[in-house]
């Protein structure tokens, strides 16, 4: 009893039901949604499998979201970054049809994140120089982002025949877990590491609760957003690194095409308040491969693609109202409630 009213009030509880509820509907409704099979070349293939190569991406952009949220903001322009940051890959790659660079590939890399890195800067310096309000700042770029994708590949999609280009959405040569897998466990670890074995995590969180009282207290608040944004655009350009390699493409109309919204609901479904302040990292990483779940389910069962943001807007709606401080409220008037009977009921 005691570990379920410890479990209940964790803050993994929300999305770990969340999640074990989609998994549950799986289990009796889609025959083989849990196989998983070994192909020829020794990689896996299978539904489980595929939510979490699909998710990879959204986990990277959703752990970079996880602290601009933390610190009361938002950045709505990740899934034009992510646009952004496939279409300089593949220019950088090229198209040409005999599968040869037209750049080194380090090098590709290192631009596309890179590009990311830019447009954190921006956001980074209109939010905590600038104080423009991080709703406004952001959607500057994401109004913005996907023109300067399309300039960049001249409204075309390049399609990449280089072969390596499809290790990073796929799987390296010799190695059964797929690429984009490995970069999202990457990424969580350095998350961690910021957040356990620095003070950053500290000053995100005092940042997001008070930013005068962060101040008084010695914290450079304007370094502390700028980082943010910055980390934010990095996880952005990473994520577009995998997007684009797992159709071998840059499509600037469709890359990253609100996953801004996806990533956002994965860190509101992990926990983390939309007010700033405490943020769980674990809940984020949940919440991200709960999305892509629903996702895949819906497709699944056969629900058609333009169907899928009303699903999850009654999916975000239920988020917010179970999170409400109302609803916690009366969740624990009824369980008083409930618990004054039981005593009752025993006394006599």
């Amino acid at each position: 009893m005691d570990m379920l009213k410890k479990f209940s009030h964790s803050s993994l509880a929300l999305p770990l039901i969340c999640l074990g509820a989609l998994l549950l509907f799986n289990a009796i409704f889609v025959p083989g949604f849990f196989d998983i099979q070994v192909m020829d070349n020794g990689n896996l293939y299978g539904r489980p499998i595929d939510i979490l190569r699909r998710c990879s991406s959204l986990i990277i952009l959703a752990l970079g979201m996880t602290f601009v949220i933390a610190t009361a903001g938002v950045d709505i322009s990740v899934g034009a970054v992510v646009a952004i940051s496939s279409a300089t890959i593949c220019s950088l790659l090229g198209g040409d049809i005999s599968g040869e660079a037209h750049y080194p590939f380090a090098l590709a890399i290192i631009c596309a994140m890179g590009v990311g890195v830019l447009a954190g800067i921006w956001n980074g310096f209109l939010v905590s120089k600038i104080k423009i309000q991080a709703m406004v700042a952001t959607l500057i770029l994401l109004q913005a982002g996907r023109g300067i994708a399309q300039l960049m590949t001249d409204g075309q999609i390049i399609t990449v025949y280089y072969r390596p280009f499809e290790w990073i959405g796929g799987n390296i040569p010799g190695c059964p877990v797929p690429t984009s897998m490995l970069m999202a466990f990457a990424m969580i670890i350095l998350v961690v590491f910021l957040d356990r074995k620095t003070s950053i995590g500290t000053m995100i969180q005092a940042v997001g609760i008070n930013q005068n009282a962060s101040r008084y207290a010695g914290i450079n608040v304007t370094l502390v957003l700028f980082a943010v944004y910055v980390f934010s655009g990095f996880c952005a350009g990473t994520a577009g690194l995998i997007e684009s390699s797992l159709i071998r493409a840059a499509d600037a109309n469709n890359a990253g095409l609100n996953m801004e919204m996806d990533a956002i609901c994965s860190v509101v479904l992990g926990g983390t308040l939309m007010i700033g302040g405490r943020y769980y990292i674990g809940g984020t990483i949940i919440g991200a491969i709960t999305i892509q779940t629903l996702t895949t389910t819906m497709y699944a069962v056969g629900v058609p693609s333009e169907c899928l943001p009303a699903v999850k807007a009654v999916v975000i709606l239920a988020i917010i109202v179970l999170q409400s401080q109302k609803f916690k409220n009366i969740f624990e008037s009824y369980r008083m409630r409930k618990l004054d009977h039981a005593k009752e009921a025993a006394n006599a």
